[in-house]
């Protein structure tokens, strides 16, 4: 049996799946059929009963269906997952295959949700450990057999299985339950970007221990350091602050609220050897931008990179405010003549909702602000191009007059 429940939608709603769109929301079904447990293989119907996709059901969530395919002849089965691990690692393999990218990082992202094809699931390789970050219960059923398939291609043993506060609550899945059940062999492990050496806690991180969303972004951010006095909020663990030390930064400031967080980017400057000076401040960030700039003080270079601010679209308004409150301080913090490379991870907030922020906080600042680069996710990272959510991390590099 190719399925165990179907949905049928109301009239109309059936033109994004159509267009290959990998979400079916509860409110656009109008009747249910079959067996409708967490985790059930259900194919969808348009208004007329014809078929339309198949995917996996979680009936108590607002997201109901995350579709797989839009092939009637393709079960969803320990095959099908195989096949889309299968692919993921080899087009990462592609994009690692010169010599030099591969002896110079070895941490990236092996799978990507939607963009790879099974919604829901991201694995982040961290050297010899793999992150397993699962955000929907649909997966569960399918999770000890992908999990097997991640240890036999990969020979990485060292397997980590994590789920973000709001994906276990939205979702409803019991996180502990999960941690207890997946032990990680090692709690820690070295990796490698772009020569730099960074630890991972693969337990307590954030996200799923390390951005690696932003390899090539902090490359493109460090090219602006150079004798230039450098702010960095946000830091977390210290990545950009390294970067633009090793690019020839005159000083450094990492502003971060995380005690853990600011004891590791110390320690990751002592294990890169980094010989620019560097302070690390523990600070609500909004707040100690507004100190800074009524202290009169000035940088040449600031570098915003926030957690996501906007989750839902009910959040949008005051996420982009709060967007808008942060890069106004940067730009009036700035000499002039100076650089803001400012980041949105939110998959709510488009390029073009970020880019117009950004001329809302110009026009307050009184500053003149031309946009040199934008920024995005890298190729690990990729963009299913009928699914715009997939694209949630943009960035700007600013030259601020």
């Amino acid at each position: 049996m190719l399925h165990q429940a179907t949905a049928r939608l109301k009239s109309g709603r059936e033109k994004h799946i159509k267009k290959g769109h990998p979400w079916v929301f509860s409110g656009a079904v109008d009747e249910w059929q079959g067996d409708l447990h967490c985790g059930a293989v259900t194919d969808v119907l348009d208004h007329s009963g014809v078929w339309l996709a198949r995917g996996l059901l979680h009936p108590e969530s607002a997201l109901t269906i995350r579709l797989c395919t839009w092939n009637p002849e393709q079960a969803l089965d320990a095959d099908f997952f195989a096949l889309r691990l299968d692919a993921a690692i080899a087009q990462r393999e592609r994009i690692f295959a010169d010599s030099i990218a591969r002896n110079e990082t070895n941490a990236y992202r092996l799978f990507f949700s939607e963009s790879d094809g099974i919604s829901g699931l991201i694995v982040d390789r961290y050297g010899d450990a793999l992150m397993v970050q699962v955000g929907a219960k649909a997966l569960l059923p399918y999770l000890d057999g992908m999990l097997e398939h991640l240890k036999s291609e990969t020979g990485i043993g060292n397997i980590v299985v994590r789920v973000e506060d709001d994906s276990a609550s939205r979702e409803g899945i019991d996180s502990a339950e999960l941690a207890a059940r997946y032990k990680p062999v090692q709690a820690t492990t070295r990796i490698r970007e772009n020569s730099f050496l960074f630890d991972v806690d693969l337990r307590s991180g954030q996200k799923t221990g390390f951005f690696l969303d932003q390899r090539t972004n902090r490359q493109r951010v460090a090219a602006y350091a150079k004798d230039r006095r450098v702010l960095s909020a946000y830091c977390y663990t210290g990545a950009f602050e390294i970067y633009a030390a090793a690019a020839g930064a005159k000083e450094v400031i990492g502003i971060d609220r995380s005690d853990s967080a600011l004891d590791q980017a110390r320690f990751h400057h002592e294990l890169n050897r980094t010989m620019v000076p560097i302070d690390y401040v523990k600070a609500d960030v909004p707040e100690a931008l507004r100190k800074l700039r009524d202290a009169g003080r000035t940088f040449d270079l600031i570098v915003l990179d926030p957690p996501r601010f906007v989750s839902t679209r009910a959040q949008k308004e005051k996420g982009l405010r709060a967007y808008k409150d942060i890069n106004l301080l940067a730009m009036k913090l700035l000499t002039p003549g100076g650089v803001l490379a400012s980041f949105s991870c939110s998959g709510q907030i488009t390029t073009d909702d970020f880019k117009t922020m950004i001329g809302w906080a110009a026009i307050d600042s009184g500053r003149r602000v031309t946009i040199l680069e934008s920024l995005s996710q890298p190729p690990d990272h990729p963009v299913l191009a009928v699914f715009p959510e997939s694209e949630y991390l943009k960035g700007v590099i600013c030259w601020v007059v």
